[in-house]
């Protein structure tokens, strides 16, 4: 993962001062901008005494590997990875409490494309994924890029990089959480499967799906119903509907 991380963007810092400002080092910002949302930053910034620093737009790019930055970029602490302990604890504490509400993973079994990883953090924070969990070696990192498209998500949902998907597989099948594996093959629809237990989401690689011995550890394997003449969707797009299907199904559950 990169050694220093930024929110880039004005949506992407605005969250990151609302809700996690100890997290920020400093805010880098443009000289005499005339945007006044990043105006309204930089008053935010001084309310909650947050260093800020004024530089050119192109130290700004720099930072951002230039991804668009709209005039500012907050340089954050770096994000602390989940470890499989931690993900243990979380698991047994919730767990132990029957008032909380159905545990919900998200699996990304080596997404390569910064922008898909970024895309499926933003919906996994608005669907009320506890953690995304991915393979340590394999998938992209936190990149600019990443933090821009998640618009402070990256900054705000736990995530942890494991060095074997395989084991936190079983391990979670062992505290009752079951797996669903998603593959445009699959005979069970979206639609027909039973959603409203704890879960783990796994979506697989952009060009190869899920990796075949980890699709053989799925409780359930699942398709999206495509009714044009499309065959697959975006990794993200697709994350985005299983999840919030997810949602649905649970709702009905609670009702």
């Amino acid at each position: 993962m990169s050694k220093t991380q930024f929110a880039i963007g004005i949506q992407a810092v605005e969250l990151i001062i609302n809700k996690n400002d100890k997290d920020i080092i400093c805010i880098h910002m443009e000289h005499e901008t005339a945007n006044l949302r990043v105006k309204k930053i930089s008053k935010l910034a001084e309310q909650k005494d947050i260093k800020i620093k004024f530089t050119n737009r192109s130290r700004l790019s720099q930072m951002s590997k230039n991804v668009r930055h709209q005039g500012v970029v907050a340089e954050l602490r770096n994000k602390k990875l989940l470890s499989e302990a931690d993900l243990r604890n979380m698991i047994e504490k919730r767990l132990m409490d029957t008032n909380n509400a159905p545990l919900l993973f998200l699996i990304l079994d080596g997404i390569q494309d910064p922008h898909n990883l970024g895309a499926c953090m933003r919906t996994s924070d608005a669907a009320g994924v506890d953690a995304i969990i991915v393979p340590r070696h394999s998938v992209a990192g936190l990149s600019p890029a990443v933090s821009k498209v998640a618009s402070g998500a990256a900054e705000n949902l736990p995530l942890a990089a494991v060095g074997n998907l395989n084991r936190i597989i079983k391990w979670f099948k062992e505290y009752g959480i079951s797996i669903i594996g998603t593959s445009d093959r699959a005979k069970t629809s979206l639609l027909e499967a039973k959603l409203s237990g704890s879960l783990a989401l796994v979506m697989g690689q952009e060009s190869k799906g899920i990796s075949k011995n980890i699709l053989q550890r799925c409780d359930t394997i699942i398709s999206l119903p495509m009714l044009g003449v499309v065959e697959s969707l975006n990794v993200s797009v697709a994350t985005g509907i299983c999840l919030f299907e997810i949602v649905r199904q649970r709702a009905l559950h609670e009702a």
